[in-house]
């Protein structure tokens, strides 16, 4: 018998041991992949926000990590034009507010009618985008229309009970822009009671790819006014109290995860060189090097971790694509896993395997094959 098929018919012949340990490194995995690949698809849809509208550059009021705690007057935005190598520059307002069909919160963006980003948004057929002199109009996102049950030409209440017309339903590609509104910055402003006030300012340049020259821009910006920061989209995103938050919690509850499999994986393997301690002397007995021994658990411990990397991070990429498409949570998070953190689950797997086994495996090859032969 050669020595691979050894080491398969040796997971094989216990089939439930090896199942719960597959099970439960598979599990370790998923959510390993699971958290980490919503934690990053989340921050990579806030860039794309940015990167689709062409936005390089993000002011906001220093310190405040979270846009709704931002706030900046309206008059910064016309100094910000005057700066060489700026395009344009968006003002805009983010609010959430509750509604009576939805359990959820709502994220209210608010534009002016007209500005570069307004005029980005993609509107389905049969609706239009806002235009100079609109009253009491209301963008929806697709997922937020479906939600509301809502229709160009429908009237939605808003703001304590005054009515809005929505005259469009706009498509994105991000999650989160599917399951917002957009509204005229005068009405959000008036809404909130923020008059002259924005959360922040998009700023559109001539030569985004340009490192160097948002660089600058961002200095000439800070330059303006106390108390402001100018970031990057990419650094802005990045640097964002709730991606931090997010991504800090998927890696620690990764990290538990990964160490229950290296627990589990211990107790396995050392339960196995136990019951075999008698097999394992008369391997040594029949010429096994030390080196084999190690070599067999090792590579038992592998077949175990490999299977259920893979189990997991199928069922990972499943779970979270079923979700995504609940109504409770559709258009609030992305759940596009990379290949990149499915490969790094799998690999996640197998150190787990290799951690686990490797007392087990040292405990094996020190056994001496006269002490195993006697053992009962």
């Amino acid at each position: 018998m050669r020595f691979y098929s050894f080491v398969l018919k040796n997971v094989v012949r216990r089939r439930v041991r090896s199942s719960l340990t597959i099970i439960g490194v598979a599990l370790a995995v998923g959510a390993v992949v699971a958290l980490v690949g919503v934690s990053r698809s989340t921050e990579r849809s806030f860039k794309k926000v940015y990167e689709t509208q062409n936005v390089a550059i993000i002011v906001q009021q220093s310190g405040k990590k979270q846009r709704l705690t931002s706030i900046l007057d309206t008059s910064l935005g016309k100094e910000i034009e005057k700066i060489h190598g700026v395009k344009a520059v968006n003002p805009g307002l983010v609010e959430f507010s509750s509604l009576e069909e939805l359990p959820d919160a709502v994220v209210m963006n608010g534009w002016e009618i007209g500005s570069p980003l307004m005029k980005k948004l993609k509107i389905k057929p049969g609706g239009r985008n806002m235009e100079p002199g609109d009253e009491r109009c209301v963008l929806l996102g697709e997922q937020l229309a479906v939600a509301l049950d809502k229709q160009p030409g429908d009237k939605l209440s808003l703001f304590e009970a005054d009515d809005y017309t929505v005259v469009g339903v706009f498509e994105s590609p991000i999650s989160y822009e599917t399951r917002s509104m957009v509204l005229s910055l005068h009405d959000l402003q008036r809404f909130s009671g923020r008059k002259d006030q924005v959360t922040g300012f998009a700023v559109i340049v001539d030569h985004p790819e340009n490192d160097a020259e948002i660089k600058r821009i961002c200095a000439e910006i800070e330059a303006l006014a106390p108390r402001i920061d100018a970031l990057s989209a990419d650094d802005s995103v990045s640097k964002t109290t709730d991606i931090r938050f997010i991504s800090a919690m998927a890696w620690l509850v990764s990290a538990i995860a990964i160490i229950i499999g290296v627990v589990l994986m211990v107790n396995t393997m050392i339960m196995s060189v136990s019951e075999r301690t008698r097999e394992i002397g008369i391997l040594r007995a029949i010429g096994w090097r030390q080196s084999r021994i190690v070599r067999m658990i090792l590579l038992e411990s592998f077949l175990l971790s490999l299977c259920g990397g893979v189990i997991g991070a199928v069922a990972a990429i499943a779970l979270t694509s079923l979700l995504s498409r609940h109504p409770s949570v559709a258009g609030l998070i992305d759940t596009e896993i990379t290949g990149t953190v499915v490969v790094f689950g799998i690999f996640s797997a197998l150190c787990v395997g290799l951690l686990g086994a490797a007392y087990p495996a040292y405990r094996g090859a020190r056994l001496l094959p006269t002490e195993a032969l006697r053992h009962e």
